[in-house]
């Protein structure tokens, strides 16, 4: 193992950086697995503990501070988050896998989703009902939940933690994170930039370790919330046990989502925006398309674009700076992508891309269309993970659209074509929670809600003004003089 530039691993506990008691932690480089980015001790049953009795003592203080001020330290963090953007960036792109640019994207989303919840202070806190009774009026104010659990994935190590805990701490709630133990050093590093913002000690708390922490904290009697991302099979664990404990929960989950391809569409736009959906960030994107539905009239002339454009789709080292696309997250998630496809064609499905990737290492997917026939097939229901486009070919709108509504998931979908009746009828026919008109599957705006339909998710949507859905609840108040 190379060990050069290698960052210690801290957990944050009542505002003391401290060095975990737990089983040693060496988070490596995907791309190249000698390399150790970050190690150190994770975090005991005992931590977990400790860090909720912090967040609970924090909890009235934090709770009363003007909505202005708590949004005050998540202004200075994002600050702190754009001078670092570089080289948490690049830090980024080691640990996790994707490109240096994404990286630096990544970390700059970050910052713009702190920035808007800042600002909340400024926005509406409650609302005025009248009264039928004479002398009497009615309110409607908002409270934190109190404690509040963050479990986050490993694909946006520092963006989805953001959208999580900045909605959290600005309604006034004290938090425990767990991120996902694959990328633990820029969860250090987000946590490190609201520290020194000067967020008071016991707001935020930060754990680092495997998902055995993550039942530590939904069984913890001090939880008043949780909010996921993850795995489907693990969201309906904890939501099970959130339900069975009274606990509010709110679970982003699973996707398989679609990009459909009508015979009117701008055939270059449309190849563009699909190839950007399926095979950036190495198609680990809960909102990357793994679906094409493509009209029988336009699917030659797509496919063949499609063909031409991912021979120029250059794969490797992701600090790289023309490198397109970098690993997936780990060698374990590498095979079990390949078994995947393997499964695919061993059911029918015919190789119409597959990219090179010989000499990269083992945790590097090809990039890789598979066409498939009628029937069932693995490519089609289940979520790889990984950059990998199973494309289907439809005679009619109707079936395009039935054919994006053949699964279990519905997060998001891209629908390509110039005809407004057609977009229009697929906002009505289309059960995503989010639906892309000539752009692609993947990507959300901080101030917009964000989640799915179906089994995607559970509990109320992320972001925007919808955040406050979760992280508060209402008190009526019946006003009168006396």
């Amino acid at each position: 193992m190379t060990h050069i530039d290698t960052v210690s691993l801290r957990l944050l506990i009542n505002g003391q950086w401290i060095e975990g008691s737990g089983k040693e932690l060496e988070s490596s480089s995907p791309a190249n697995p000698s390399t150790v980015v970050a190690a150190g001790g994770t975090a005991t049953e005992a931590d977990v503990r400790t860090a909720m009795a912090a967040a609970r003592a924090a909890a009235a203080d934090w709770a009363a501070t003007p909505m202005a001020e708590r949004g005050s330290y998540l202004a200075r963090a994002a600050g702190i988050i754009i001078n670092n953007a570089d080289a948490w960036g690049h830090e980024l792109a080691r640990e996790e896998g994707k490109t240096a640019v994404e990286g630096k994207g990544e970390v700059l989303r970050a910052a713009q989703i702190l920035n808007y919840y800042a600002a909340e202070g400024d926005r509406l806190a409650g609302e005025v009902f009248s009264s039928p009774r004479r002398g009497e009026t009615i309110m409607v104010t908002r409270k934190p939940l109190g404690v509040v659990g963050v479990i986050t994935p490993f694909n946006f190590p520092i963006a989805i933690p953001a959208w999580k805990i900045a909605p959290a701490l600005v309604f006034g709630n004290t938090v425990v994170w767990k991120p996902a133990s694959t990328v633990p050093l820029l969860a250090m590093r987000l946590a490190q930039a609201l520290v020194e913002a000067g967020l008071p000690q016991g707001v935020l708390n930060l754990v680092i370790g495997s998902g055995t922490l993550g039942n530590e904290i939904v069984n913890h009697p001090d939880l008043d919330g949780l909010t996921f991302t993850g795995s489907t099979g693990v969201g309906r664990k904890l939501a099970a046990t959130a339900a069975g404990l009274g606990v509010p929960i709110q679970a982003e989950m699973g996707g398989k989502n679609a990009s459909v391809v009508l015979d009117d569409a701008d055939l270059e736009l449309a190849v563009e925006q699909v190839l950007f959906g399926a095979f950036r960030s190495t198609g680990q994107k809960c909102t990357a398309t793994s679906r094409l539905i493509v009209q029988e009239g336009i699917a030659d002339a797509f496919m063949a674009r499609l063909h031409e454009r991912l021979t120029e789709w250059k794969t490797g080292e992701p600090t790289d700076p023309s490198v397109q696309m970098g690993p997936v997250v780990s060698v374990s998630a590498a095979q079990e992508i390949r078994a995947g496809i393997a499964a695919s064609i061993a059911a029918g499905a015919t190789v119409r891309f597959e990219g090179d990737v010989a000499g990269l290492g083992d945790a590097f997917v090809a990039p890789t269309v598979l066409e498939l026939p009628n029937g069932e097939n693995n490519a089609w229901r289940e979520e790889f993970f990984g950059p990998v486009l199973a494309v289907r070919r439809v005679t009619t709108t109707q079936d395009a659209f039935a054919a994006a509504n053949d699964s279990e998931y519905g997060l998001s979908c891209a629908l390509f074509t110039q005809d407004l009746s057609k977009a229009l009828a697929a906002m009505e026919r289309i059960d995503v929670g989010i639906l892309h008109v000539n752009s692609e599957s993947a990507g959300a705006d901080p101030h917009v809600p964000f989640g799915g339909a179906k089994k995607s998710g559970y509990g109320p949507k992320e972001q925007g003004g919808a955040a406050k859905e979760f992280f508060t609840h209402t008190t009526t108040v019946y006003l009168r003089g006396a």
